[in-house]
């Protein structure tokens, strides 16, 4: 199993910026898919963004396209979110993902990704 542990959350006042870590334990995390997900208060988790093995192709939910990016360090099996220009609609737990079996594209989709952080809050306020 790949184990998953965010960091970086906290409480931002709107057009702030946070940059979120996501440390993996894993026998082969540069082969793994990473993708980021969050879940607001009564709402169902949604995808934010997602990175195949290399960092070389990533993908954004259009909700955050322009303002967040995605990266990678596969030397420190760490996955990165740099979210700038936050909203307080981006107020959610966020969680990290990763797809251990191959994969040759970014994947969206809760049900492709194998394993899950706790999560980290982020609160953006008005």
């Amino acid at each position: 199993q790949v184990q998953l542990v965010e960091s970086g959350g906290g409480l931002v006042q709107s057009g702030g910026s946070l940059r979120l870590s996501c440390a993996a334990t894993g026998r082969a995390f540069s082969s793994y898919a990473m993708g980021w997900f969050r879940q607001a208060p009564g709402k169902e988790r949604e995808f934010v963004a997602g990175i195949n093995w290399s960092g070389s192709m990533t993908y954004y939910a259009d909700s955050v396209k322009g303002r967040f990016t995605i990266s990678r360090d596969n030397a420190k099996n760490t996955v990165y979110l740099q979210m700038n220009s936050l909203k307080p609609e981006d107020t959610a737990v966020y969680y990290c993902a990763a797809r251990v079996k191959p994969t040759i594209v970014v994947v969206t989709t809760i049900r492709d990704y194998d394993s899950w952080g706790q999560g980290t809050q982020v609160t953006v306020s008005s």
